[in-house]
């Protein structure tokens, strides 16, 4: 069972199809051991086989269990205030959650509308990872369990005590800034959708260019973005979770 969820991870960070040699590689496992449990996971609908290059590629059982998910979070519900925040803005708009050491992202334009996958970005050089680090639950704020902070470009944030500092930077303005940290061209702000207990339900992006998301007009996108971020609390918190705010 181990080795064929660790099969069905290969997939995570390189999306598309896969020969039994590529996953026996990744696995360090026998190519026969490998086309084995494929073909069992196969079998129950987890992967396809391409019948012309024997490659594999995920499955649509993998799918619905995706889309399942999606509604037992009820991350569905905010593809409509994320679609509004994105025409309001001009930017793209994009909520994710924690998982492992990267951000993933569930619901926005970056999620692919044909596979209903989305982008799984690392923590430490994106504005969602920022968010999502930032205010982590406890047990989950050890940033030395992270893997080694590789660099993206020549801006990113690759020692743990930069970091560090970073984070309570984030978390004393609430909000998180990448400007060129995982691609260059690129400037990304995120806030946090926070649960009663002030740690982070899920993170909110705007992503555009340096041109657009310009120092002076970035107190308009963040009105904007908490603005959307509090109406997720709402939609995606049951009651008892949501923090109480106060006003007559």
């Amino acid at each position: 069972m181990t080795r064929a969820l660790g099969l069905l991870h290969c997939f995570r960070d390189r999306p598309g199809e896969l020969s039994a040699s590529d996953l026996a590689r990744r696995m360090d496992l026998s190519v026969s051991t490998a086309h084995r449990l494929a073909r069992t996971l196969v079998a129950a609908g987890f992967l396809e086989q391409n019948e012309q290059t024997a490659r594999y590629r995920l499955g649509p059982a993998v799918a619905e269990l995706g889309r399942l998910s999606l509604h037992e979070r009820g991350m569905h519900r905010a593809e409509p205030e994320l679609t509004e925040l994105a025409r309001v803005t001009g930017a793209t708009a994009d909520l994710a959650i924690r998982s492992g050491a990267h951000a993933l992202i569930l619901v926005g334009r970056s999620v692919d509308p044909a596979s209903g996958l989305g982008l799984r970005r690392p923590l430490h050089s994106t504005a969602l990872g920022k968010v999502l680090l930032a205010w982590a639950r406890p047990g989950e704020d050890d940033l030395s369990a992270l893997p080694p902070l590789q660099a993206h470009t020549d801006r990113t944030i690759t020692r743990l005590d930069a970091l560090r500092a970073e984070l309570e930077q984030v978390r004393a303005v609430g909000y998180a800034l990448n400007d060129g940290e995982s691609a260059y061209g690129v400037r990304t702000l995120a806030v946090p959708v926070l649960d009663a207990s002030g740690h982070v339900h899920a993170a909110l992006a705007l992503r555009s260019t340096p041109d657009s998301l310009t120092d002076a007009r970035l107190p308009w996108f963040l009105s904007r973005a908490h603005a959307c971020a509090d109406a997720l609390e709402v939609l995606l918190l049951p009651p008892a979770q949501r923090r109480i705010r106060g006003g007559a």
